[in-house]
């Protein structure tokens, strides 16, 4: 088990120099990452850190109805990887004095990314990102790694993972029959494929939920 208060020394010291440093925080659907991710932002304060997701990367609603793939939204293939990768090699190489960044953002309650929703000035020495597929070794997703100081893989029991994506599924308007089955279907063949990549983090965070 890490606290939060061990984690945020460790996001600290990786901006001791005071240049920016981008930190990846993975694991799957309900591991906490995303919650994990902005809590380490709010204890460094807005000057020292802001927090990018990945999942502004979804393909939109009409992509993914374009290629059929609209019942595997959140699959590795259903993201723009050379784009998210593009814009972390822009973080990574922001300097202070050089314009914003700005980053898309998802918005569940219309199921879509929306551009341009964060603003990254130059000026702030830390930028933690998360998604599922930080440590995937398809298509662009080595790339964006490489631009990263560090990933961590945060990882809880499966039930309680479970347990939230169902939640979170009912909380965005599914019933309980569709939540379960997004929550052992689809979210579970990603869970599997990400869980594999667990050997490749720096650090591996576990929360009791």
């Amino acid at each position: 088990m890490s606290t939060t208060a061990e984690l945020v020394d460790r996001a600290q010291g990786l901006v001791a120099s005071g240049e920016r440093v981008v930190l990846g925080i993975v694991g799957a659907p309900g591991s906490g990452k995303s919650t994990l991710a902005h809590a380490l932002a709010e204890e460094l304060g807005p000057e020292t850190a802001v927090c990018v997701g990945m999942d502004g990367f979804h393909l939109s609603s009409t992509v993914l109805a374009a290629h059929g793939s609209t019942d595997r939204k959140g699959a590795i293939d259903t993201f723009d990887d050379a784009g998210y990768a593009a814009l972390v090699a822009r973080l990574a190489d922001a300097r202070p004095g050089d314009p914003p960044v700005y980053a898309p953002v998802f918005r569940r309650e219309i199921e879509e990314p929306v551009a341009a929703g964060v603003e990254v000035p130059a000026e702030v020495p830390l930028v933690v990102t998360e998604g599922n597929y930080l440590l995937a070794q398809s298509g662009a997703w080595p790339a964006a790694r490489a631009r990263m100081a560090e990933v961590w893989y945060v990882e809880v029991p499966d039930g309680v993972r479970l347990a939230r994506l169902e939640a979170r599924h009912r909380a965005f308007g599914k019933s309980v029959e569709e939540a379960r089955h997004w929550a052992r279907g689809s979210d579970q063949v990603n869970a599997e494929l990400i869980a594999a990549t667990r050997g490749a983090a720096d650090l591996l965070v576990g929360l009791a939920g």
